[in-house]
């Protein structure tokens, strides 16, 4: 693991490329655990042990940082992309108990609104692999608490679709309509897939026949069916939902905030988030489906 990290976009601190967030104090918390900081098991087999203690490594960063100054924070804000997308939908409410009852504090996932969706095989393949994870870390134990007593298969609380509307702190919520993670893994996994007839749709949305088109359409469809409660009624939430083929926006100065950043509305991604944490207006930004969208940096993966 390298010793450094280039903070760039939400992280820099270059006041012309984030001009609200330049001078804060930022931490990032390195992701090592596999289930978004929020294990804490023991496995043994007999033959191997492993320890899971993701919520142990996120209770000790936080104890950590709270004598150097987090306890007197006026402004805070806990983001994360992908798996600390997650984690931020999974420790918003709990880091927000750390700090005083008077300081600003908020939360943001950038792609990690991950659905609770079947795949082209309409199979729940995700569902499957986030209760065997559950199960395997002991996650369950942590998770909002309200959200697991509220539903009869507790586990789906993982799903931030679930747990989102018990949220109490500030939410805000960065997600592509048709996230390439997830395309990639959730929708069509190699496993519905094995005569890969998806492969030259993955690496280019061009190259997409009609059906796969409709497909993915359905997807994002699905995304803003699952979102529509919490943009009708969430008050102090804020969302921004492109239709770019990526996956992680918030750290990137190409996406963040360049001269040919992704729009949606003509607003950017930086304006986007700053305008709803700094309460300068309502941000509820949904794009239109693709391919409409001309401001996308497609981030496709090769692999």
């Amino acid at each position: 693991m390298s010793k450094f990290e280039v903070f760039s976009g939400i992280l820099s601190n270059n006041a012309s490329l984030n001009p609200d967030f330049y001078n804060w104090n930022r931490v990032k918390l390195r992701y090592c655990d596999g289930a978004s900081f929020a294990g804490d098991a023991k496995f043994d087999n007999g033959t191997s042990i492993l320890y899971f203690r993701g919520q142990k490594i996120w209770q000790a960063i936080i104890n950590d940082l709270l004598p150097k100054g987090l306890s007197k924070a006026k402004k805070a804000l806990l983001s994360g992309c992908s798996a600390g997308g997650l984690a931020s939908f999974l420790h918003c409410d709990n880091f927000t108990s750390f700090l005083p009852q008077n300081a600003s504090v908020k939360c943001l996932s950038d792609a990690g609104f991950f659905l609770d969706e079947k795949d082209i095989s309409l199979n729940h393949s995700m569902r499957a692999f986030y209760e065997e994870l559950i199960a395997l870390q002991g996650v369950e134990k942590n998770l909002h608490e309200n959200c697991t007593s509220s539903l009869h298969y507790p586990h789906l609380c993982f799903f931030p679709q679930y747990a989102l509307e018990f949220i109490k702190t500030p939410f805000f919520i960065l997600n592509s309509a048709y996230d390439v993670y997830q395309f990639h893994h959730m929708l069509v996994p190699p496993t519905a897939d094995l005569h890969g007839r998806w492969n030259h749709c993955k690496l280019d949305p061009v190259a997409c026949n009609p059906n796969q088109l409709s497909i993915l359409q359905g997807f994002r469809k699905d995304m803003l069916t699952a979102l529509k409660q919490f943009y009708t009624y969430s008050r102090r939430g804020g969302m921004f939902i492109n239709s770019c083929f990526a996956h992680c926006q918030s750290e990137s100065q190409d996406t963040w905030l360049a001269i040919d950043s992704p729009r949606v509305n003509n607003k950017t991604i930086a304006e986007a988030i700053g305008d709803w944490y700094f309460s300068r207006r309502i941000t509820k930004e949904i794009d239109c489906a693709y391919p409409c969208d001309t401001t996308c940096h497609n981030l496709i993966p090769l692999a």
